[in-house]
Formats: C-alpha cells, sequence, structure tokens
C-alpha cells in the first residue's frame, strides 16, 4: 500500500512538474505581436487586437460568411459605429470563444454577432481540448514555432501593431450567380445542433454577459449552407438561452439579395453587392438599439474615415 501510495505521489509530482515547464514555456513560444511574422495565426481574425483600446462598438465572430458579409467601413459611412470580424476559414466554435476572450482583453463591444453556421459545425474532440487547455497552456497551440523563433521571442512581448484595412471584411466583386430552386424551403423539421456546440453557445454567452456585451445570433444568406430546418434549430436554441435571433435568409423584403448578381461562387458567400445589403441592414438594426454614439466626428476616429475614402476609390478603380 505504501509503496501505491509513493508511485502514485510520484507520478502527480512529475505531471505537478512538466505542467510548470509547459507554462513557462508558454511565455516563450506565445507570439509576441499579433503579426503572421511574430507567428500568430488567423492574422485578419486577430487584428483586433491591434485596435486602440476599447475603441470597437461591435465584434463579429463565425467563419467566412461573416466575413464576406459584414462590412464595417459600410456600417461606418451609415452610422458612425466601429466594428470588427474577427472571422476565419471554417471557424469552430471553440475558437470562436478563444477569439472572444483575446478581443474582451482590450475592447469593450456592447453588442458581439455569432454568425450562425459554425454552430452546425461538427468539431473534432481533439480541436475542442486542444482549444480549451491552449488557454492556461498557449504552448500546445503554437509548439511548432520553434522553427522559427529568432531573439525577439526571449524579449517582452511588443503590444500588438497589426489590424486589417477593412476590419476583418475580406472584399470581393466577382459574381456567380445560385440556384434558388430549393432554398428555404419551408418545413416543421429541425436540424440537431451537436452537444458540445450547444455547450460552447452557452460558454460564448456567458462570457458575453461577464463583459457587459449582448449576443446576437445572426445568420447570413446563403443558398448553399442555409435551409429552413438549420433555421428551425437555431431558432430553438435562441428561445432556450433567450437571445435574439436574426435569419436574413427569410428576410427577403429587408435584404433583397439577388442571387444571380450577389453571390461570388454560386450561393455559398455574398459578394462586394451582397455585402453592402446585409450590412445596410445591419446599420439600420444597430441604429434601432439606440446603444451607440456616432463617432464620425470625433478626431480620434479620423482613420476611420481615410480608411473608408481609401476603400470606395478602390472599390471604384475594380468595377
Amino acid at each position: 500500500m505504501v509503496k501505491i501510495a509513493k508511485t502514485l505521489l510520484g507520478l502527480a509530482a512529475f505531471a505537478m512538474g512538466l505542467l510548470v515547464i509547459l507554462y513557462g514555456l508558454s511565455f516563450l513560444f506565445v507570439p509576441k505581436n499579433n503579426t503572421k511574422d511574430a507567428g500568430m495565426e488567423e492574422i485578419y481574425a486577430n487584428g483586433i487586437q491591434g485596435e486602440p483600446p476599447n475603441s470597437i462598438d461591435v465584434v463579429v465572430v463565425g467563419d467566412s460568411e461573416s466575413y464576406s458579409s459584414i462590412s464595417p467601413l459600410h456600417i461606418w459611412k451609415t452610422t458612425g459605429y466601429t466594428s470588427y470580424v474577427c472571422g476565419s476559414g471554417r471557424q469552430y466554435l471553440s475558437y470562436s470563444k478563444t477569439l472572444l476572450e483575446r478581443a474582451f482583453e482590450t475592447q469593450s463591444p456592447k453588442l458581439v454577432i455569432l454568425e450562425t453556421l459554425c454552430i452546425y459545425r461538427q468539431i473534432p474532440a481533439k480541436t475542442v481540448v486542444m482549444d480549451e487547455v491552449s488557454r492556461y497552456l498557449p504552448i500546445l497551440r503554437y509548439h511548432d514555432r520553434w522553427k522559427v523563433m529568432t531573439r525577439e521571442d526571449f524579449s517582452p512581448t511588443d503590444g500588438n501593431s497589426y489590424t486589417t484595412p477593412y476590419k476583418g471584411y475580406r472584399h470581393n466583386n466577382k459574381v456567380s450567380g445560385a440556384d434558388t430552386s430549393n432554398y428555404m424551403a419551408q418545413t416543421e423539421k429541425i436540424a440537431s445542433i451537436p452537444l458540445v456546440n450547444r455547450l460552447l453557445v452557452k460558454q460564448i454567452q456567458e462570457l458575453c454577459e461577464a463583459n457587459g456585451a449582448k449576443l446576437l445570433l445572426l445568420s447570413t444568406p446563403s443558398t448553399v449552407n442555409w435551409n429552413y430546418q438549420r433555421h428551425n434549430g437555431i431558432q430553438e436554441l435562441a428561445d432556450e438561452l433567450d437571445l435574439e435571433y436574426i435569419d436574413l435568409n427569410t428576410k427577403p423584403q429587408e435584404v433583397p439579395i439577388d442571387w444571380s448578381t450577389d453571390t461570388y461562387d454560386r450561393g455559398d458567400h455574398l459578394n462586394y453587392s451582397g455585402s453592402r445589403k446585409v450590412s445596410q441592414f445591419l446599420a439600420k438594426y444597430l441604429e434601432g438599439t439606440q446603444m451607440f454614439s456616432d463617432r464620425r466626428g470625433d478626431s480620434k476616429y479620423a482613420s476611420w474615415n481615410t480608411l473608408l475614402q481609401d476603400y470606395e476609390a478602390k472599390v471604384e478603380k475594380a468595377s
């Protein structure tokens, strides 16, 4: 019995020592800046870390539907409200949570928008574990960085310097029309949401509440990815968690997407003209909440006006 106890204590001591070493090494392996050269992953989504502290009113998380559908600069032009899209391709909800945690470190948004497609994305068990554990042991996420580490990695962090000029939005003005023959056919069937994903949405809701932000569920238009069964599933979840849910796929009058011209890949994602319609709807929605202040006349936000001018010049040149 004594021998077993000593063995268990030895194993516990070894495990504790290993955790201490990994925790210490994490400070070395974590990128010292949010740039690609510094080793940061998903730099568009993490570009919010380079924004001035407490300067973003609305944070959006989600997969590629979010960054192709929502243009913060268009919302700025209409309302003077600031927003940032922390979107990434095939984003898992566990990473959505990570991005929000990072955003809340420097920002105090009043509203968080979760684009709902990722709620249906099955998350590999190892990814869930990795995203959870790496919050405390970042070395597990960045262990491959040893291949490219330099002397700068042994110095204290120099702050985050990168942010995207379009605030996470990714412009695309190509056109490739969609087939809408079976799009949003009504049904009472309900698409099932994985249990882990339901729990993660609840955790994201609690994270928002703890930081004084409202959580909004938003489905952006997509003939490829959305249907009425999925709509019903998200509505059921929203009712369960007492969250507001807006499905733009059910609002053709308010968001009149022309599927022959407003998508660049046959209905999977919206192009520039489609994103303008979604962004205009969101601008009106945000104004209706009366939660935000128009900052267009504030000199602290003059860079937004400059970025908007540059963006509109680029769009006009490309058209």
